[in-house]
């Protein structure tokens, strides 16, 4: 068991490097102990050291994480720590967060803030993400539609298989990747089509996702 006395005196250190450690060693603390610990370095002039303590209290669940992930999200100066609190409020899986995000997404000026949010509606699996998740794969981003495309496979939301493979010819062997993963979670016809062909890709990242979509979905190439 990690000695929390001492890791809260790490926390108060003046060397940033020591905060850090503080943090990954509250890995194996439960959550209950974990939380006050966080707290100590919430507002830390370390931008690093806050960013891992934002991320911390998504996955140290407590009922106080989610108010203060929330206030971070919609009011935090720094986009940056804006985007650690979506992306935190994807892994504590509370269904609360959906409007926050919905609105984080469409309010937020930010690319990486408005990225973390469709990622963490994706982690919610809630299919009223799907009108704000289409309406991202038209972004000018292309990180946004691959958080987009890989969140609607998420949401298990087959409707959008269409425009989905409208990306299939990307350049982007990323989003060409994403599309394998995400259509082996939207079984249809054209899905399987479409993974036959991603499987025969010039690029072994995206020919080896297709292979394991057909594998997950009983099919062979």
């Amino acid at each position: 068991m990690p000695d929390l006395e001492r890791i809260a005196r790490q926390l108060e250190s003046s060397n940033s490097k020591d905060r850090l450690l503080a943090l990954t060693s509250l890995r194996e603390v439960d959550p209950e102990d974990a939380v006050p610990l966080i707290k100590k370095v919430l507002n830390d002039e370390i931008l690093p050291v806050r960013s891992m303590a934002v991320f911390a209290l998504g996955v140290k669940p407590t009922a106080e994480c989610f108010p203060i992930l929330i206030d971070l999200l919609e009011s935090d100066p720094d986009y940056g720590i804006r985007a650690d609190a979506a992306g935190a409020l994807g892994y504590l899986n509370d269904i609360r967060a959906f409007e926050h995000l919905t609105r984080a997404f469409y309010e937020d000026t930010n690319w990486l803030v408005r990225f973390s949010a469709a990622v963490s509606l994706g982690n919610l699996q809630d299919i009223r993400a799907k009108e704000l998740l289409m309406e991202a794969l038209d972004s000018d981003e292309v990180i946004l539609q691959q958080a987009a495309i890989a969140a609607l496979g998420e949401i298990k939301a087959v409707e959008a298989v269409e425009k989905i493979l409208t990306f299939a010819n990307c350049d982007d062997w990323l989003i060409r990747q994403r599309i394998a993963e995400a259509l082996g979670k939207l079984e249809t016809e054209k899905s399987v089509s479409a993974l036959k062909f991603l499987a025969k890709d010039a690029h072994p990242q995206v020919k080896e996702a297709a292979k394991i979509s057909l594998e997950n979905l009983g099919k062979t190439i």
